[in-house]
């Protein structure tokens, strides 16, 4: 036992010292301080685990090329009725489809857009003031 005791002390004094640095956290996700450039790689892994499906994705249908250009036709329809109303050549502009009746007037530098939901009744007024600087 007493050889063993020395063999052991013998072996400890032999082996070069150790020394111990200090230990430093560093996140690696970027809510916690992390990398910033860390978070599109740990977004990419957890999708990539993710199994979870939304019960509301299979019920999109994309619109077809007829729905586009209509609301494109539309869309541009109240964009020209809104830049006749702001630059005076109309006081008053209506637009109305099947779902919506939009009225603009200008009183005077304040342009004002009623939206009227035809399936609801529901009115929104949407005032835009400071026209007359333009």
């Amino acid at each position: 036992m007493k050889t063993l005791k020395a063999a052991a002390f013998s072996l400890l004094c032999a082996s070069p010292l150790a020394s111990a640095g200090e230990l430093i956290y560093q996140p690696i996700n970027p809510s916690f301080g992390g990398d910033p450039f860390n978070g599109s790689y740990l977004l990419g892994k957890a999708q990539a685990q993710d199994t979870n499906k939304d019960p509301s994705a299979s019920r999109y249908e994309p619109m077809t090329t007829t729905e586009r250009l209509v609301q494109s036709l539309q869309s541009s329809l109240v964009n020209q009725l809104i830049r006749d109303v702001n630059s005076g050549e109309v006081e008053q502009g209506v637009f109305d489809t099947s779902e919506f009746g939009v009225v603009i007037n200008d009183d005077g530098g304040q342009l004002s857009i009623d939206v009227t939901d035809k399936i609801t009744g529901d009115v929104t007024t949407i005032n835009v003031g400071g026209l007359a600087d333009f």
